[in-house]
């Protein structure tokens, strides 16, 4: 499993309020409520993102809140994967529930930039900077964590009789 495209980078402390604000939060629709992802700190992330874009981010994205609402809300937009020095604990879990792939490397955070063409492969955790040149070994998913995302979630996972 792998993705590639073109990064929005954010930097440490990017907490679920932030990246769906709770006054959206009563919407039921996933793209009307994803239509809103971020706007409060890059009101142009939703006109600008494709899909297979990728986020990076520093330290401890996805603190605050529980709410399962701010990985799906990045997946609906688009996102193919998350890139983060750390996750914050919860978010990381909804994450996968959800089947958004993330994956933790510093030194992918810190070298990256807004803009670069990046390839990740998921069984190797290798992380390509294509518009660099540079490479970044992340922390590849488990085999039974590749498996969730792969079935699009833990729901759909155990749906499938796995």
């Amino acid at each position: 499993m792998e993705a590639k495209g073109r990064v929005f980078k954010y930097g440490d402390n990017v907490d679920t309020d932030v990246i769906i604000p709770a006054r959206y939060l009563a919407i039921q629709d996933k793209k009307e409520l994803a239509s809103h992802c971020m706007e409060d700190i890059d009101k142009d992330f939703v006109g600008k993102v494709r899909n297979g874009d990728i986020m990076v981010a520093g330290k401890n994205f996805g603190c605050g809140s529980s709410r399962e609402h701010a990985p799906m809300v990045i997946k609906e937009a688009g996102v193919s994967c998350v890139i983060a020095e750390t996750f914050a604990r919860i978010f990381f879990r909804n994450a996968i529930n959800i089947g958004l792939p993330i994956i933790e490397c510093k030194e992918a955070s810190e070298g990256i930039k807004p803009g670069d063409e990046v390839e990740i492969d998921f069984d190797t955790g290798l992380i390509k900077d294509v518009t660099e040149g540079k490479t970044y070994q992340g922390m590849p998913f488990p085999e039974f964590m590749q498996k969730i995302i792969n079935a699009g979630g833990l729901v759909s996972y155990i749906n499938e009789g796995q």
